[in-house]
């Protein structure tokens, strides 16, 4: 499968709400933020721990989350000189 297609269609989970969480990205218009995520993988957790502790979220939202921060990290930086 075209890794582009296969992208799009995880970040189809990523949604934006000015009125939800202070306008922060979540998961599929929950109250789960993507950083919550971030946070529970950069603090050790494993995708089976989080699937376990959020029963709610389905293992596709994990690789959502982590294209998001992959998209985000990807933008070209300018520096004044």
């Amino acid at each position: 499968m075209n890794q582009n297609l296969n992208q799009s269609h995880f970040l189809d989970r990523i949604t934006y709400n000015p009125n939800q969480c202070g306008g922060r990205p979540c998961i599929r218009g929950m109250r789960i933020r993507v950083n919550d995520v971030l946070d529970m993988l950069a603090g050790g957790a494993t995708e089976q721990e989080i699937l376990q502790d959020y029963p709610y979220l389905e293992p596709e939202d994990i690789r959502a989350c982590l294209e998001y921060a992959a998209a985000q990290i990807n933008h070209a930086i300018v520096v004044n000189a």
